[in-house]
Parts: C-alpha cells; structure tokens; sequence
C-alpha cells in the first residue's frame, strides 16, 4: 500500500547525469521520459552503464534495468561490469544499487511483456517505499512492444499505443545562458558535418 504523497511538484527540474555532452545538448527531465535510438555499435549500452553508475555514486539512488529480449551476453556484460564497478555488491546484496531484470526472446510473449511491468514495479517500489532516486530502464522497447502486440492478437483485442515526448532543450526549461550554448554547440558541429562532406 502506498502512503499519501502529498501534493505534486510540477516544477520541471534537470536530472544531470555528469555526462556532459547529454546535459549539454539533450538534458533529462527529473522524472521524465526519454528515449536512446541508434543502430547497433553506436554505444548505448557504455551510455546506460554510465547512467547506472552516476545515479549510484553521485545521486546515492538506484537504477532497475528491464532487458526485453536479445539479452543473453549482453546481459551478462552489464552484469560483471556492475559487479566490477561497486554497484552490484554480490556479498550484501541490500547494498546494491541496481535490479536487473530480463526476458529472452526464446521466452513466451507473456513472460517478455512482463519485465518492463516488473521493472516498474521494481522502480515504484523503490521510489515510494525505499524513496529513492531511481533511474528505470526499459529496453528493448521495439521488443516491449512486440511482445504487448503478441499478446494482444492471442487475446484477440488490439495492441497498446506508444506516446512520445518533446524536447526539454528549451530555454523556459533550462535557461537562457544554457540554451544559447547549446545552439551554438549545434552550429559547430553542422558546420563540422558540412566541411566532412566536401568533396
């Protein structure tokens, strides 16, 4: 049971990750939603390491991590290296910083759909009963989705929506000075991509 919380801050206020190009040029909403794109090799993983790293030492909260689908050595990769790092702490578990939760794609749709709910489960739990800071990942979505859509026809009722949300690059949301840096920084590095592409 969850105990009354009181009125609602909708302050928006930055989750700084300590990952300066992120808190530069795409900063993250404190209790927001965001979302990582990019192809394979490109370096989401090191970024969701990093993210769970930072919210454990710099922030003292913790992080839960839902791995839908194609997480077999990936999955164990996160794992040793969170072991490494201090935030898995395999000798007093209460004193980790991270809950890993996976589904494989060789698992049912059910059992797939059900680690994002888990992990939120998980997140909520700490947030409200621990209350901690926590920083919830969700990934694969694609396979989130494909799974929620598997279920769906087997139940015979239609597949959920996705919703979507806009930039926080804004200068009402970070500030002016903040603001103008960052277009600058985007002006440079058109300007890069326009003279990578001369002939």
């Amino acid at each position: 049971m969850l105990k009354n919380l009181g009125p609602l801050d909708t302050k928006l206020s930055i989750f700084e990750t300590g990952i300066k190009i992120v808190d530069l040029l795409a900063p993250y909403h404190r209790g927001g939603k965001i979302g990582l794109f990019g192809g394979a090799g490109v370096g989401k993983t090191i970024l969701i390491k990093e993210l769970i790293n930072n919210i454990a030492k710099a922030h003292r909260g913790v992080s839960v991590f839902g791995g839908v689908g194609d997480w077999t050595r990936a999955g164990n990769d996160l794992y040793m290296d969170m072991k490494e790092s201090g935030v898995i702490n395999e000798q007093n578990i209460a004193e980790s910083k991270v809950a890993l939760v996976y589904g494989q794609m060789n698992e049912p749709p059910g059992a797939r759909m059900r680690v994002g709910l888990i992990a939120l489960t998980m997140a909520e739990y700490f947030q409200y009963v621990n209350e901690q800071d926590v920083l919830l990942f969700v990934d694969n979505m694609f396979r989130f989705i494909q799974a929620g859509s598997e279920v769906s026809a087997l139940v015979g009722k239609m597949p959920f929506a996705v919703d979507s949300t806009p930039t926080l690059l804004q200068p009402r949301i970070v500030g002016d000075d903040h603001y103008e840096t960052a277009q600058q920084v985007k002006k440079i590095l058109q300007r890069y991509k326009e003279l990578y592409n001369l002939p």
